[in-house]
């Protein structure tokens, strides 16, 4: 009897130790594997592509959809709600309540978009919805008297033209994808701007072909915020 119990004793000790054994090799060639990721710019180069396929689902849809040519958007409309480019379009029409922090307020026109009567308009679809604080950067309408003038340069709006890499190739996004990584709902569907609604929206994976292109971002060098007593 004791000599079973000590060959079973064996067996599990060395059982135990295989086990140690494996997992302490296992995790050394993990270690070994790893390469750190160097990233020292304050740009991301490219940022999460998990935006670009939010609306795929409608990708179809806006193939197929007529052009509405009497409701349409254009580009002047497009960054005349905005204070400068890049900044958060301003809500062009009445809130319900002054204090609506969104949500489901605003998501009910502007998650889908569609065409809304009462201001004889096509909703433009917010590139995150995710994001349900919309009067966080969103204000009602733009205001020269909030704020004071200082040294902040905007940066110049893309135009529209040709801005291939090469004859024939894809034309690179002339703006930064910070918030904007959602493609077709700013360049399909019946409220994008006409001059930059896509003529491929069921392609869905833009960013497959079309590249970023980062010369947009200019260095303004140290800010420096002048108090209303300095001279």
């Amino acid at each position: 009897m004791k000599k079973r119990l000590g060959i079973i004793s064996l067996f599990i000790i060395l059982f135990i130790a295989f086990i140690v054994v494996w997992n302490f090799s296992y995790q050394t060639g993990q270690e070994e594997a790893y390469i750190p990721i160097e990233d020292n710019s304050t740009i991301k180069v490219i940022p999460s592509e998990a935006g670009t396929f939010r609306r795929s689902e409608y990708a179809l849809d806006y193939a197929n959809m007529p052009v509405d040519k009497n409701h349409q958007r254009t580009l002047d409309t497009y960054y005349n709600n905005r204070s400068y480019h890049g900044a958060p379009p301003s809500i062009p029409h009445p809130v319900k309540e002054e204090m609506l922090i969104g949500e489901n307020t605003c998501l009910q026109c502007h998650e889908n978009g569609g065409f809304v009567q009462k201001f004889n308009a096509y909703a433009p679809v917010t590139p995150h919805p995710e994001m349900v604080n919309c009067r966080q950067c969103h204000v009602i309408e733009k205001t020269n008297e909030t704020f004071k003038p200082f040294e902040f340069r905007k940066v110049k709006a893309p135009k529209v033209g040709v801005n291939n890499a090469l004859v024939t190739s894809p034309p690179v996004m002339p703006h930064q994808l910070q918030m904007h990584e959602n493609c077709l709902s700013c360049h399909a569907g019946p409220s994008a701007p006409k001059e930059i609604r896509v003529s491929h929206p069921e392609r869905v994976n833009c960013r497959q072909c079309h590249v970023l292109n980062n010369k947009e971002t200019t260095d303004i060098g140290i800010f420096i915020k002048k108090l209303k007593d300095e001279k």
